[in-house]
């Protein structure tokens, strides 16, 4: 049979035996002594679990609107859940995370979740704290970014009373459809660090593991892009963590670990979180404000601008009747909330399609050199 049939034949798997389909039709089938599983034992067990300070799970969880307890997850698996699966998590895929248009191996606004997801994970299992809040606030920390990185908050600041920040925003507008736990919500809205802490050991390390994840990866995509070089990188960094992403992290996530275990607080000791400090500050003057990023930077603006303004003119143009006149919203944060949420790519098309922009004044990708 040809690979259509081979395929098409698995449809209903394998024959029944002793009441049950099987997926395979050969190899060994494990037989599972199942323990009681439920939520309320598994919040139980956690309980006895976590570390002192850690953050329990309990019942359907803090959530603006009541709901009722999913029998098998507890109330943050659930969180995680609904981020995952949902829209705005979906389209940081299509979100710059330093690069316009990414190539195949540079990071989007997805990929940097899901490495922040990594280490904030491996340090909360590391320390017994709630494993599930932890990765569902570092899922959807960034999910209110919009598209073109961060130039997008320099657009929408003007739009929104306090000026527009992709935390806040994520947490209170992008996110909120979801109905998250009061907790998921406050480490995703007080991740960054100009912002006042967050109030959960979860999501500290999240906002600890969000800045250790995009100055390491952040650094490897430029020096593949030929923008740097990682043996420019200051000695004082290299010594203490290394010049490579891998050692980078390895690193990190020891010194996160080690300074909660032997402190109780969630932070890193003098020498590493120098070298952070240097890693972050050697990023900022070789790829963040270099003039090509920069002038990428006010291209973004300059679109997003527009189409705010394009549909704030006539909310009509607005997809979908959570956009219409019947909103709560006023028609300006009506077009911001829809404008925030494209991709880059949708974006710029639409800038070309309903504002007839000069694609020539579009931000572009970035074009690695030519080896050799």
């Amino acid at each position: 049979m040809d690979r259509a049939q081979v395929w098409a034949a698995t449809m209903s798997g394998q024959a029944e035996e002793g009441g049950v389909v099987r997926a395979h039709a050969c190899g060994s089938v494990p037989t599972i002594i199942a323990s009681i599983a439920d939520r309320s034992t598994r919040e139980e067990i956690e309980d006895r679990s976590l570390a002192a300070g850690a953050t329990r799970a309990t019942g359907a969880g803090n959530r603006a609107r009541p709901e009722e307890p999913d029998p098998l997850r507890t109330c943050f698996e659930r969180d995680r859940d609904r981020i995952l699966h949902s829209a705005p998590f979906r389209r940081l895929a299509g979100k710059t995370q330093v690069f316009v248009f990414p190539r195949d191996h540079q990071r989007t606004r997805l990929t940097h979740a899901l490495e922040v997801a990594q280490v904030a994970t491996a340090v909360a299992r590391a320390v017994g704290l709630n494993v599930s809040l932890t990765e569902a606030i570092a899922l959807g920390h960034d999910c209110g970014h919009g598209p073109g990185g961060h130039a997008s908050e320099d657009a929408f600041a003007p739009y929104v009373a306090g000026g527009y920040d992709h935390a806040i925003w994520g947490a209170d507008v992008v996110l909120a459809p979801l109905n998250l736990c009061a907790e998921t919500l406050d480490g995703i809205r007080h991740h960054s660090w100009s912002l006042p802490s967050p109030r959960s050991a979860e999501g500290l390390v999240v906002s600890w593991a969000d800045r250790c994840a995009y100055c390491a990866h952040d650094l490897e995509d430029a020096a593949s892009a030929g923008i740097v070089e990682a043996a420019q990188l200051p000695q004082s960094v290299a010594t203490v963590v290394g010049r490579t992403r891998p050692a980078q992290l390895h690193a990190f996530i020891d010194a996160l670990v080690e300074c909660i275990r032997t402190t109780g607080r969630v932070g890193m000791r003098p020498a590493p979180a120098a070298a952070l400090a240097e890693l972050r500050r050697f990023n900022y003057e070789r790829i963040y404000t270099q003039p090509s990023s920069i002038s990428q930077g006010r291209a973004v603006v300059a679109v997003l601008r527009a189409l705010v303004d394009y549909y704030a003119e006539d909310p009509s143009r607005l997809p979908g009747p959570q956009y219409q006149a019947d909103s709560d919203m006023d028609a300006v944060r009506r077009a911001v909330t829809y404008v925030a949420g494209m991709t880059d790519r949708f974006a710029f098309e639409t800038a070309i399609t309903r504002l007839g922009w000069d694609p020539a004044r579009l931000p572009r990708g970035f074009d690695v050199p030519a080896a050799g």
